[in-house]
């Protein structure tokens, strides 16, 4: 089906190619469904580690054989697309389908029981009532940390946007990584200050991701907490409050995993911290890759400049764009940050992944792959003029001896 609208007397159309693969993301919830469900027909324990199977070799492989799609909706049917309700709805569906699937997955890793009770019998769904191994378990609890960070994403997608039982939607999704700090410091954080030092979500030149982990996981959470005690010292009111958005983003995961312990047994307590952590961890990935190098210049005023599509990373690659709901045509987002994921435009001028962010992630677990294949991109990029990159600090004078251009200002530890 095509959008269309009216201009000057003339009919503009353009048909969304992508409109109904968009749907593939919402059913990635149910990879712990799928994962009972290829185990049960086939008795492979192979099956508990779909998940991994599925995000970092099939949709690597989608992506390469799907191929790209650079093509924008046109700037008079932006507005006609964004109304369009079918779009909303994908992202929707995907929150009701999410927690389903954490509790199968929950309930799965308490060996098919519900506050004690076994509802099921083996010989109707083979495969619950048997007593799992551990390994079969963490195998398992990692499918359902990819689902959670993919979750994660469609927290962004939703928490950017105006209507607030969407802001509402985001926290939700953000209930199983208890990462609810994510919809503060996100918006009101790395949206300032992308593509700059001070950012703890800007990956920085010569900083391996697992050197990047920490320093992203701790400095979102301390800047979430900042960020609101400063918005309730304003109002001269309490930050201790459900009003906190911190707080009552957090009482989801209270909520969500108090049940969980309660009906599935505080068993299944260390798998879900394992989950949590790969969600995050998959966030904060591609966190990493996104602006990686990447550094707003100062004026002589002092602060940045603005955000251009020249500090963000994108890909076209078709695959893990259906998958994250275009998050891979980043630098449109940091443009226009409400613009629904649908209509969100590839710029030519803006730098470019050899792949989509599913392959980027794999080639980050290598850092000198990671750096063979990235830090000459980034020299390409500021046409061999370093002191326009964010370097990591201890990297400088490596990066010196190699490309013969320093940092001209001191990088924020």
């Amino acid at each position: 089906m095509a959008v269309s609208t009216v201009v000057d007397g003339q009919t503009i159309t353009w048909r969304d190619k992508k409109k109904y693969l968009w749907i593939i993301g919402a059913i990635v919830p149910l990879i712990p469904l799928m994962i009972w469900g290829l185990f049960a027909a086939t008795e492979w324990s192979v099956w508990w580690y779909f998940g991994p199977f599925f995000v970092f070799v099939l949709v690597p492989i989608a992506d390469l054989i799907a191929g790209l799609d650079a093509e924008n909706p046109p700037d008079e049917l932006i507005e006609t697309l964004e109304e369009d309700p079918y779009y909303r709805w994908v992202t929707y569906a995907f929150i009701p389908l999410q927690i389903a699937g954490f509790l199968w997955g929950c309930f799965l890793l308490g060996d098919g029981t519900f506050f004690g009770w076994d509802p099921f019998a083996a010989s109707v769904l083979p495969g619950i009532t048997d007593n799992l191994a551990w390994y079969d378990k963490l195998g398992l609890a990692t499918g359902m940390g990819l689902v959670a960070g993919i979750g994660i994403n469609t927290a962004h997608e939703l928490g950017h946007k105006k209507e607030e039982h969407e802001r509402w939607f985001a926290r939700i999704a953000l209930a199983q990584t208890a990462y609810g700090h994510f919809y503060i410091e996100h918006n009101r954080g790395h949206h300032v200050r992308v593509a700059t030092p001070e950012d703890p979500a800007s990956g920085r030149m010569g900083e391996t991701v697992w050197g990047f982990m920490p320093r992203t996981v701790f400095g979102s959470l301390k800047s979430a907490w900042e960020l609101e005690s400063k918005r309730f010292a304003r109002l001269k009111k309490s930050k201790y409050t459900l009003k906190n958005d911190l707080i009552n983003a957090w009482m989801f995961t209270v909520i969500l995993w108090g049940f969980a312990l309660a009906a599935f047994g505080l068993a299944i307590f260390p798998f879900l911290v394992v989950q949590a952590i790969l969600g995050i961890w998959l966030l904060e990935s591609v966190n990493y890759l996104e602006h990686y190098g990447m550094k707003r210049q100062k004026l002589e005023s002092g602060r940045y400049e603005r955000v251009n599509p020249s500090h963000s990373w994108n890909s076209n690659n078709i695959g893990t764009n259906v998958l994250l709901y275009h998050l891979q045509r980043h630098s449109d987002h940091h443009a226009n940050p409400t613009r629904r994921y649908q209509a969100l435009r590839d710029f030519k001028d803006a730098p470019v992944l050899p792949t989509g962010y599913a392959g980027m992630i794999v080639l980050s677990w290598v850092p000198w792959i990671w750096r063979s294949v990235m830090d000459k991109r980034v020299v390409e990029h500021y046409d061999g003029d370093l002191s326009k990159a964010n370097i990591q600090p201890r990297m400088a004078a490596r990066y010196e001896r190699k490309y013969g251009s320093p940092p001209k200002e001191e990088v924020a530890a």
